[in-house]
């Protein structure tokens, strides 16, 4: 006698609340824990989730995480819809053809997909020339790596892939055998990969740098920054691998100063200006703390560049980090000369950028100099955000008499 064939299990179906479906009808991407009302049945990490209304009415479709207090993420809403192959492919179409206008043959690194905002909850890619970045955020994407690979395969043929993690999320996925850093596809080299953007050379450290090997998001306040630098003294502060250097040296900066806390960040600002030989400004490297060595230091700029890491990584400090940003401004200003720009960014989400802004004008406004607003910026086009929370990059440019 033959055992009977398991039965298929009946499709997980959720009801949330009354604000969880206007959020959701309104294209907000994310489903809490503690806006699920009702559940058939337990769910399995990956699996697809449909959520309905109160009258019983398909309201949206997403990626399911019983571990994650963010339980669900939509990826689709409005009218029902298969999610097969072609759906699949349409969605991956749709951001890399939002991407075509926007990069010349001098750019091979950029954001291909990026996440909520793209239709790819929790999931980013980012490329490097013939490297692939993908970084998962959910645990939810396990099951569908095959997938993701498949059509990244098409239509970047030959590309390396590399898969990087979310640090909340490296365990679950050493379960399911895999691991940060890990190549899914093709060849990747062993140390850095090297690209450009706008003409200039950088190496990424795909396997183990920050991000997902560069900090990609800021290259339209570089190119700010070039418009800007000629004949400038340029301090470029948490200068990372140097991005806004060289952009500085190549806009005719007369001197380069790349500070930064970190010594292995700095011997990679080092390897990029080597690696584009037609800049001509002298580069210098500094290893101190940034927020001593201002305050320390009668060193005089025409041009000083602040792009610290995020300084409220919670709510919780979000006052404090206000505080810090008008104080780093401050301490900035007073290293410029007369007719010297102040470029200040922000990358924490939990600061908004009105907020600010208003403390970077307010420490010029304390300096007692006359001051005029060059620019304001936020996101760029490959990184845009479509919902409040995905909200994080600002910048302001001040020049100061």
């Amino acid at each position: 006698m033959q055992d009977a064939a398991p039965t298929p299990r009946s499709r997980l179906r959720l009801r949330v609340s009354p604000a969880a479906e206007t959020h959701i009808r309104a294209g907000h991407p994310w489903v809490y824990e503690s806006s699920l009302r009702d559940q058939n049945r337990e769910g399995d990490a990956g699996e697809l989730a449909v959520i309905y209304d109160r009258r019983d009415r398909f309201l949206a479709i997403g990626l399911f995480d019983p571990d994650s207090p963010l339980r669900v993420r939509v990826l689709h809403q409005g009218a029902p819809a298969t999610l097969d192959d072609a759906w699949w492919a349409a969605r991956l179409d749709a951001a890399l053809l939002r991407r075509a206008p926007l990069f010349g043959p001098d750019t091979d690194g950029y954001r291909a997909v990026n996440g909520e905002s793209d239709g790819w909850p929790g999931l980013v890619v980012d490329r490097y020339a013939d490297t692939l970045v993908v970084k998962l955020y959910t645990a939810a994407w396990f099951p569908h790596l095959e997938r993701v690979l498949d059509l990244l395969e098409a239509r970047f043929p030959g590309s390396g892939v590399v898969l990087r993690l979310s640090r909340n999320i490296q365990v679950r996925a050493a379960a399911a055998g895999l691991h940060d850093g890990q190549v899914l596809a093709g060849a990747v080299p062993d140390g850095p990969v090297v690209f450009h953007e706008t003409g200039l050379a950088f190496e990424a450290d795909v396997l183990r740098g920050q991000k997902t090997g560069f900090f990609l998001d800021q290259r339209e306040n570089r190119r700010r920054v070039e418009r800007y630098a000629r004949d400038r003294r340029v301090l470029n502060a948490f200068s990372f691998s140097g991005g806004f250097s060289l952009y500085a040296a190549r806009g005719g900066a007369a001197h380069v100063i790349s500070l930064d806390l970190s010594a292995h960040a700095l011997r990679s600002a080092e390897r990029n200006y080597a690696l584009n030989p037609k800049l001509a400004a002298p580069h210098e490297t500094v290893q101190a703390d940034v927020f001593e060595w201002l305050t320390e230091t009668r060193a005089e700029f025409d041009m000083v560049i602040l792009d610290p890491p995020s300084l409220a990584r919670r709510e919780a400090e979000r006052t404090g980090a206000i505080r810090a940003y008008g104080k780093l401004a401050a301490d900035g200003i007073r290293r410029l000369a007369r007719g010297g720009i102040l470029v200040s960014a922000s990358c924490s989400a939990h600061v908004s950028a009105d907020e600010f802004w208003a403390a970077v004008r307010e420490a010029a406004g304390r300096s007692g100099r006359t001051w005029k607003e060059l620019h304001t910026s936020q996101h760029a086009p490959d990184h845009h955000a479509t919902f409040a929370e995905a909200q994080y990059l600002k910048a302001i440019f001040i020049q100061l008499d």
